[in-house]
Protein backbone atom coordinates (compact mmCIF):
# COMPACT_ATOMS: atom_id res chain seq x y z
CA UNK A 1 0.00 0.00 0.00
CA UNK A 2 1.36 3.19 -0.80
CA UNK A 3 1.44 6.20 1.57
CA UNK A 4 -0.36 8.50 -1.53
CA UNK A 5 -2.92 5.91 -2.15
CA UNK A 6 -3.63 5.81 1.76
CA UNK A 7 -4.46 9.13 1.64
CA UNK A 8 -6.57 9.25 -1.28
CA UNK A 9 -8.50 6.38 0.80
CA UNK A 10 -8.34 8.48 3.75
CA UNK A 11 -10.18 11.60 1.66
CA UNK A 12 -13.11 9.25 0.33
CA UNK A 13 -13.76 7.62 3.70
CA UNK A 14 -14.11 11.38 5.05
CA UNK A 15 -15.80 13.22 2.23
CA UNK A 16 -18.28 10.41 1.92
CA UNK A 17 -18.18 11.21 -2.07
CA UNK A 18 -15.75 10.19 -5.06
CA UNK A 19 -15.98 13.63 -6.79
CA UNK A 20 -15.79 15.66 -3.84
CA UNK A 21 -12.07 13.86 -2.30
CA UNK A 22 -11.19 13.63 -5.93
CA UNK A 23 -11.49 17.81 -5.50
CA UNK A 24 -9.79 17.42 -2.21
CA UNK A 25 -6.86 15.76 -3.05
CA UNK A 26 -6.82 16.87 -6.56
CA UNK A 27 -6.87 13.87 -8.80
CA UNK A 28 -9.84 13.63 -11.66
CA UNK A 29 -12.72 11.87 -10.76
CA UNK A 30 -11.76 8.51 -13.05
CA UNK A 31 -7.71 8.83 -12.09
CA UNK A 32 -9.33 8.69 -7.91
CA UNK A 33 -11.81 6.13 -8.35
CA UNK A 34 -9.16 3.42 -10.33
CA UNK A 35 -6.62 3.64 -7.10
CA UNK A 36 -9.60 2.99 -4.99
CA UNK A 37 -10.31 -0.23 -7.05
CA UNK A 38 -6.54 -0.72 -7.59
CA UNK A 39 -6.30 -0.95 -3.73
CA UNK A 40 -9.44 -3.21 -3.28
CA UNK A 41 -7.90 -5.83 -5.42
CA UNK A 42 -4.69 -5.73 -3.58
CA UNK A 43 -6.35 -6.09 -0.21
CA UNK A 44 -8.84 -8.69 -1.54
CA UNK A 45 -11.12 -7.52 -0.15
CA UNK A 46 -14.34 -4.44 -0.59
CA UNK A 47 -13.69 -1.57 1.35
CA UNK A 48 -16.56 0.46 0.23
CA UNK A 49 -20.26 0.28 0.20
CA UNK A 50 -21.00 2.31 -3.27
CA UNK A 51 -24.50 4.09 -3.08
CA UNK A 52 -26.01 6.21 -5.30
CA UNK A 53 -25.79 9.41 -3.06
CA UNK A 54 -22.58 8.75 -0.69
CA UNK A 55 -20.12 5.93 -0.18
CA UNK A 56 -19.75 4.32 3.12
CA UNK A 57 -17.35 1.90 4.98
CA UNK A 58 -17.19 -1.79 4.74
CA UNK A 59 -16.15 -3.40 8.14
CA UNK A 60 -12.47 -4.21 6.51
CA UNK A 61 -12.83 -0.01 5.41
CA UNK A 62 -13.44 0.92 8.78
CA UNK A 63 -10.57 -1.02 10.14
CA UNK A 64 -7.94 0.19 6.89
CA UNK A 65 -9.31 4.13 7.90
CA UNK A 66 -7.77 3.13 11.67
CA UNK A 67 -4.73 2.03 10.36
CA UNK A 68 -4.13 4.14 7.51
CA UNK A 69 -4.78 7.42 9.97
CA UNK A 70 -2.28 6.02 12.21
CA UNK A 71 0.45 5.05 9.66
CA UNK A 72 0.01 8.69 7.68
CA UNK A 73 0.69 10.04 11.60
CA UNK A 74 3.59 7.90 12.24
CA UNK A 75 4.82 9.04 8.78
CA UNK A 76 4.56 12.18 9.08
CA UNK A 77 6.19 12.67 12.07
CA UNK A 78 8.88 10.56 11.54
CA UNK A 79 9.37 12.81 8.09
CA UNK A 80 9.49 15.44 10.41
CA UNK A 81 12.22 14.38 13.44
CA UNK A 82 14.63 12.80 10.17
CA UNK A 83 14.25 16.00 8.60
CA UNK A 84 14.77 18.77 11.55
CA UNK A 85 17.25 21.47 11.64
CA UNK A 86 19.90 20.72 14.04
CA UNK A 87 21.09 24.35 14.35
CA UNK A 88 17.93 25.22 16.27
CA UNK A 89 16.15 23.13 18.54
CA UNK A 90 12.52 22.37 16.79
CA UNK A 91 10.38 19.49 16.13
CA UNK A 92 7.04 18.14 17.93
CA UNK A 93 7.00 16.79 20.58
CA UNK A 94 3.70 14.31 21.01
CA UNK A 95 2.04 14.03 24.77
CA UNK A 96 -0.86 12.02 25.71
CA UNK A 97 -2.74 12.66 29.07
CA UNK A 98 -5.74 12.42 31.09
CA UNK A 99 -7.78 15.20 32.47
CA UNK A 100 -6.35 15.77 35.96
CA UNK A 101 -4.54 18.41 38.21
CA UNK A 102 -1.09 16.76 37.08
CA UNK A 103 -1.67 18.22 33.59
CA UNK A 104 -2.28 22.13 35.15
CA UNK A 105 1.44 21.58 36.63
CA UNK A 106 2.69 19.87 33.90
CA UNK A 107 1.24 22.99 31.49
CA UNK A 108 3.45 25.25 33.53
CA UNK A 109 6.62 23.16 32.12
CA UNK A 110 6.06 22.99 28.45
CA UNK A 111 5.13 26.95 28.69
CA UNK A 112 8.61 27.80 30.01
CA UNK A 113 10.02 25.60 27.33
CA UNK A 114 8.28 26.85 24.51
CA UNK A 115 9.29 29.90 25.63
CA UNK A 116 13.17 29.34 25.67
CA UNK A 117 12.43 26.80 22.12
CA UNK A 118 9.78 29.19 20.48
CA UNK A 119 10.61 26.74 17.19
CA UNK A 120 9.29 23.41 19.28
CA UNK A 121 5.65 22.58 19.04
CA UNK A 122 3.08 20.05 20.82
CA UNK A 123 0.97 18.08 20.07
CA UNK A 124 -1.59 17.07 22.92
CA UNK A 125 -3.83 13.79 22.96
CA UNK A 126 -6.17 13.09 25.89
CA UNK A 127 -7.78 9.91 26.81
CA UNK A 128 -7.24 7.26 29.19
CA UNK A 129 -3.86 5.40 30.52
CA UNK A 130 -4.69 2.14 28.73
CA UNK A 131 -4.94 3.88 25.13
CA UNK A 132 -1.98 6.33 25.90
CA UNK A 133 0.33 3.51 26.34
CA UNK A 134 -0.82 1.53 23.06
CA UNK A 135 0.17 4.82 21.10
CA UNK A 136 3.50 5.31 22.91
CA UNK A 137 4.02 1.52 21.71
CA UNK A 138 2.76 2.02 18.22
CA UNK A 139 5.50 5.19 18.32
CA UNK A 140 2.01 7.81 17.99
CA UNK A 141 3.39 9.17 21.18
CA UNK A 142 6.56 10.84 22.81
CA UNK A 143 5.38 10.93 26.18
CA UNK A 144 2.18 9.73 28.02
CA UNK A 145 1.15 11.11 31.57
CA UNK A 146 -0.01 8.21 33.45
CA UNK A 147 -1.98 8.59 36.51
CA UNK A 148 -2.06 5.77 38.93
CA UNK A 149 0.50 3.30 37.39
CA UNK A 150 1.44 0.14 39.04
CA UNK A 151 4.61 -1.64 38.47
CA UNK A 152 3.50 -3.96 35.19
CA UNK A 153 2.14 -0.02 33.98
CA UNK A 154 5.51 0.83 34.05
CA UNK A 155 7.27 -2.32 33.57
CA UNK A 156 8.47 -1.07 29.74
CA UNK A 157 9.48 2.64 29.85
CA UNK A 158 11.57 4.87 31.32
CA UNK A 159 9.54 7.06 33.98
CA UNK A 160 9.66 9.77 36.20
CA UNK A 161 7.34 10.14 39.23
CA UNK A 162 5.50 13.67 39.30
CA UNK A 163 4.96 15.50 42.60
CA UNK A 164 1.24 16.29 42.12
CA UNK A 165 -1.29 13.56 43.81
CA UNK A 166 -4.83 13.45 42.75
CA UNK A 167 -6.98 12.69 45.54
CA UNK A 168 -10.30 10.32 44.60
CA UNK A 169 -14.37 11.05 44.88
CA UNK A 170 -17.34 11.55 43.39
CA UNK A 171 -19.23 14.15 41.44
CA UNK A 172 -22.59 14.36 42.69
CA UNK A 173 -25.53 16.39 41.62
CA UNK A 174 -26.58 19.25 44.14
CA UNK A 175 -30.06 17.75 45.06
CA UNK A 176 -28.21 14.78 46.25
CA UNK A 177 -27.89 13.77 49.09
CA UNK A 178 -24.37 12.56 49.02
CA UNK A 179 -23.90 16.27 48.16
CA UNK A 180 -24.16 17.27 52.00
CA UNK A 181 -21.84 15.06 53.30
CA UNK A 182 -17.92 16.13 53.77
CA UNK A 183 -16.81 12.58 52.82
CA UNK A 184 -18.27 9.61 51.07
CA UNK A 185 -17.79 6.39 52.43
CA UNK A 186 -17.59 2.48 50.49
CA UNK A 187 -21.38 2.12 52.35
CA UNK A 188 -22.47 5.53 50.75
CA UNK A 189 -22.41 4.06 46.83
CA UNK A 190 -24.46 1.43 47.57
CA UNK A 191 -28.17 2.00 45.79
CA UNK A 192 -26.67 4.47 43.80
CA UNK A 193 -26.66 4.68 39.91
CA UNK A 194 -22.64 4.78 39.64
CA UNK A 195 -20.42 5.86 36.84
CA UNK A 196 -16.89 4.36 36.76
CA UNK A 197 -13.72 5.14 35.14
CA UNK A 198 -12.48 2.14 32.86
CA UNK A 199 -9.12 2.23 35.03
CA UNK A 200 -11.26 1.76 38.56
CA UNK A 201 -9.71 -0.98 38.93
CA UNK A 202 -5.94 -0.13 38.28
CA UNK A 203 -6.58 3.42 40.29
CA UNK A 204 -7.93 1.03 43.59
CA UNK A 205 -11.56 1.65 43.70
CA UNK A 206 -11.96 -2.31 44.22
CA UNK A 207 -9.39 -2.55 46.88
CA UNK A 208 -10.98 0.83 48.19
CA UNK A 209 -14.31 -0.22 48.26
CA UNK A 210 -14.23 -3.97 49.97
CA UNK A 211 -17.02 -5.82 50.37
CA UNK A 212 -19.79 -2.91 49.65
CA UNK A 213 -18.58 -2.99 45.75
CA UNK A 214 -20.11 -6.09 44.66
CA UNK A 215 -23.32 -4.27 45.51
CA UNK A 216 -22.74 -1.57 43.56
CA UNK A 217 -25.12 -0.58 40.38
CA UNK A 218 -22.81 0.07 37.47
CA UNK A 219 -25.03 1.59 34.54
CA UNK A 220 -22.39 3.55 32.47
CA UNK A 221 -18.75 2.97 32.01
CA UNK A 222 -16.65 6.05 30.98
CA UNK A 223 -13.42 7.05 29.54
CA UNK A 224 -12.97 10.47 30.47
CA UNK A 225 -14.88 12.91 32.68
CA UNK A 226 -16.57 15.13 30.74
CA UNK A 227 -19.12 13.47 29.54
CA UNK A 228 -19.78 11.86 32.68
CA UNK A 229 -19.72 14.83 34.26
CA UNK A 230 -22.43 15.92 32.19
CA UNK A 231 -24.56 12.75 32.92
CA UNK A 232 -24.37 13.59 36.44
CA UNK A 233 -25.25 17.10 35.84
CA UNK A 234 -28.65 15.61 34.50
CA UNK A 235 -29.54 13.55 37.26
CA UNK A 236 -28.37 9.98 35.69
CA UNK A 237 -26.26 9.34 38.60
CA UNK A 238 -22.87 9.67 40.26
CA UNK A 239 -19.35 9.02 39.18
CA UNK A 240 -16.28 8.18 40.64
CA UNK A 241 -13.66 10.59 39.25
CA UNK A 242 -10.22 12.21 40.34
CA UNK A 243 -10.89 15.64 41.96
CA UNK A 244 -8.93 17.39 39.15
CA UNK A 245 -10.41 16.53 36.43
CA UNK A 246 -14.01 18.09 37.95
CA UNK A 247 -12.30 21.23 38.40
CA UNK A 248 -11.43 21.99 34.86
CA UNK A 249 -15.66 22.26 34.16
CA UNK A 250 -16.53 24.33 36.64
CA UNK A 251 -20.15 22.93 36.36
CA UNK A 252 -22.32 24.74 39.28
CA UNK A 253 -24.78 21.71 38.95
CA UNK A 254 -22.33 18.99 40.73
CA UNK A 255 -19.93 19.01 43.39
CA UNK A 256 -16.59 16.78 44.19
CA UNK A 257 -17.17 14.79 47.42
CA UNK A 258 -13.67 13.05 48.39
CA UNK A 259 -13.94 9.01 49.40
CA UNK A 260 -13.13 8.02 52.84
CA UNK A 261 -10.79 6.67 53.80
CA UNK A 262 -9.21 8.92 51.65
CA UNK A 263 -7.77 7.48 47.89
CA UNK A 264 -4.86 9.35 46.52
CA UNK A 265 -3.48 8.09 43.18
CA UNK A 266 0.15 9.60 42.01
CA UNK A 267 0.77 9.89 38.17
CA UNK A 268 4.22 9.65 36.27
CA UNK A 269 5.63 10.91 32.92
CA UNK A 270 7.14 8.04 30.45
CA UNK A 271 8.51 7.17 27.46
CA UNK A 272 9.54 3.95 25.98
CA UNK A 273 13.57 2.47 26.97
CA UNK A 274 16.17 2.11 24.99
CA UNK A 275 14.37 3.94 22.10
CA UNK A 276 16.55 7.14 20.74
CA UNK A 277 14.47 10.35 21.30
CA UNK A 278 14.91 13.10 18.28
CA UNK A 279 16.45 16.47 20.15
CA UNK A 280 13.42 18.17 21.01
CA UNK A 281 11.87 15.38 22.82
CA UNK A 282 15.43 14.40 24.37
CA UNK A 283 15.96 17.89 25.18
CA UNK A 284 11.82 18.48 26.88
CA UNK A 285 12.35 15.05 29.23
CA UNK A 286 15.72 16.30 30.20
CA UNK A 287 13.71 19.41 31.15
CA UNK A 288 11.40 18.51 32.99
CA UNK A 289 13.43 16.15 35.09
CA UNK A 290 15.36 19.08 36.32
CA UNK A 291 12.56 20.94 37.11
CA UNK A 292 11.28 17.79 39.32
CA UNK A 293 14.29 17.22 40.68
CA UNK A 294 16.36 19.99 40.62
CA UNK A 295 19.62 18.77 38.83
CA UNK A 296 20.98 19.75 35.65
CA UNK A 297 19.35 19.51 32.10
CA UNK A 298 21.38 16.83 29.95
Amino acid sequence: MEYRVLKYFLAVAREENITKAADVVHVSQPALSRQLMQLEEELGTELFVRGKRKITLTPAGILLRRRAQEIIELTEKTCREVSSDDQELSGIISVGSGEGETFRLFSLIMEDFLHQHPQVKFDLYSNNGDLIRERLERGLLDIGIIFGPNDRDLAKYDFLKLPEKERCGVIVPKDNPLASKDFVTPEDLIGQKLMLSKRAGVLGITRWAGEPFARYTIPITYNLAYNAAMLVSRGMGIAQTIEGAVSLYRNPGIVFKPFSPPLEITSCMVWKKNQPQPPAVHSFIAYVKQQFTGGSPE
